[in-house]
């Protein structure tokens, strides 16, 4: 690929730190899914909203997604798959389905006990390649990056 010229304050996007992030979290999210994928059929929405299960249920739709931003339709669709699955259930709500409490079914809760000490195993591995301090310079830099975000 051949880059075009620019000034010196245009964008690299190869240096562009939204492009970078998102290319990381791509990266991750896709080395991650093969332990949920192969196992349960699970997509990346659905292990999220999975996981938000496995440690906050009973919680709604609603609450997963303004936790994890995901967008409705898209925690919507997770909620739905993994009802399907045989999951996830839902108690009965006279409002918004999305105000639902969700729980883990008891296949759900296998799921997630069988899933979850993979996953952090997989996070420790990543970590593994960085040093104390770089890990510790990441969190804090994480930390800091989403409270000036969340502040706008």
């Amino acid at each position: 690929m051949v880059k075009r010229k620019t000034t010196p304050d245009a964008l690299d996007l190869d240096r562009f730190l939204p492009y970078r992030l998102d290319i990381l979290a791509d990266s991750v999210s896709r080395a991650l899914s093969t332990i949920y994928k192969q196992r349960y059929g699970l997509g990346v929405p659905e292990w999220r909203v999975l996981a938000h299960l496995g440690q906050y249920a009973p919680i709604t739709a609603k609450a997963i997604g303004a936790h994890s931003r995901m967008h409705k339709t898209k925690v919507s669709r997770a909620v739905a798959e993994l009802e399907r699955l045989g999951l996830v259930t839902r108690a009965d709500s006279d409002k918004d389905r999305r105000e639902a409490p969700l729980s883990l079914t008891a296949k759900g809760c296998a799921a997630y006990d069988d899933l979850a000490p993979k996953a952090a195993a997989f996070e420790r591995e990543l970590l593994a390649s960085l040093n104390a301090a770089d890990r510790t310079a990441l969190d804090r830099a994480i930390d800091r990056l989403l409270a000036v975000l969340s502040a706008r």
